[in-house]
C-alpha cells in the first residue's frame, strides 16, 4: 500500500517534509561483551570488517577522515581504507590536497567507520604519517587505468573554472601515458597509527555497548567500557 508521500507524489501535491525527530529504529540482536572482544583492536576490527563485507553493505571500507585546518576548524570527508594491519589504517590521496596540508600541520586525525546494517560504528583516533613511496607505487600499480589517469588529471582541492577543464586534463594524461601510468610525485598513502579505537554496538532502548581500546605506555592495549 502506498504511504502518504507516495500518494502525494501521484496526485501532484508536494509531500509533507519528513520529520527526523520521528525516525526511530530499535537495535536488537547483536552485542559486544568484554568476554567476546579480541585482545587487540586490529583483530576486533578485522572481525567486524569481515562481517560488514559479508553483510552486503555499500563500500564497507568507506571511512570518514576528520582533520583540523589552520584556523582550528574541523574538516571531514569520506575516503577509502586500502590496507589495515597491526601498524595502522592506510588510505591514499593527493599529497597537495587540503587534507594532506592539514595532516602536515597536525598529524592528529580521526577515522569513523559506519556499518549501519549491523548497527555498528568504529572510531579510530591516532596520528597520520606518509607511507613509503615504494608501498605507494605498489598500490598505484594495481589501480584501474582510469583511476591512475585521474591522479594525474586532478589537482585535488584546487579551483576549477568548469568541468571541461578537468575532462581536458584527463584526456591529456591519457595521451601522455598511452601504456603504463607512473605514480605522480604528489600522490601516495597515509597510515593512521591509532592510540585509541572505539567499537560501538547498537542495543535496545539506546543502551548501547561501547568498548574503547587504549594504547598504554608499554605499547599494550587496555579495554574500557563506556556508558552509552
Amino acid at each position: 500500500m502506498a504511504d502518504q508521500h507516495d500518494r502525494a507524489e501521484v496526485s501532484g501535491v508536494a509531500p509533507d517534509p519528513v520529520d527526523p525527530a520521528l525516525m526511530r529504529i530499535d537495535y536488537n540482536g547483536l552485542t559486544l561483551e568484554e568476554a567476546e572482544a579480541a585482545a587487540d583492536p586490529f583483530e576486533q576490527f578485522h572481525h567486524w570488517f569481515d562481517e560488514a563485507v559479508r553483510g552486503g553493505g555499500l563500500e564497507p571500507n568507506a571511512m570518514v577522515l576528520a582533520t583540523v585546518d589552520a584556523d582550528g576548524r574541523p574538516r571531514q570527508r569520506t575516503v577509502l581504507l586500502k590496507a589495515v594491519d597491526d601498524t595502522g589504517f592506510t588510505f591514499f590521496t593527493n599529497y597537495s590536497s587540503a587534507k594532506a596540508d592539514q595532516i602536515a600541520a597536525s598529524r592528529h586525525v580521526n577515522l569513523l567507520f559506519g556499518w549501519y546494517r549491523q548497527h555498528r560504528q568504529v572510531i579510530v583516533s591516532g596520528a597520520a604519517t606518509k607511507i613509503s613511496r615504494q608501498d605507494s607505487e605498489r598500490y598505484f600499480a594495481q589501480r584501474p587505468r582510469g583511476s591512475q589517469l585521474a591522479a594525474w588529471a586532478s589537482n585535488q582541492s584546487s579551483i576549477l573554472h568548469d568541468r571541461a577543464e578537468l575532462d581536458t586534463a584527463y584526456a591529456q594524461a591519457s595521451l601522455r601515458f598511452p601504456e603504463q601510468v607512473p605514480l605522480p610525485d604528489d600522490w601516495g598513502g597515509f597510515r593512521v597509527v591509532p592510540d585509541e579505537v572505539e567499537f560501538w554496538q547498537g542495543r535496545a532502548n539506546r543502551l548501547h555497548d561501547r568498548l574503547r581500546y587504549r594504547r598504554t605506555d608499554t605499547d599494550t592495549w587496555e579495554v574500557i567500557r563506556l556508558s552509552p
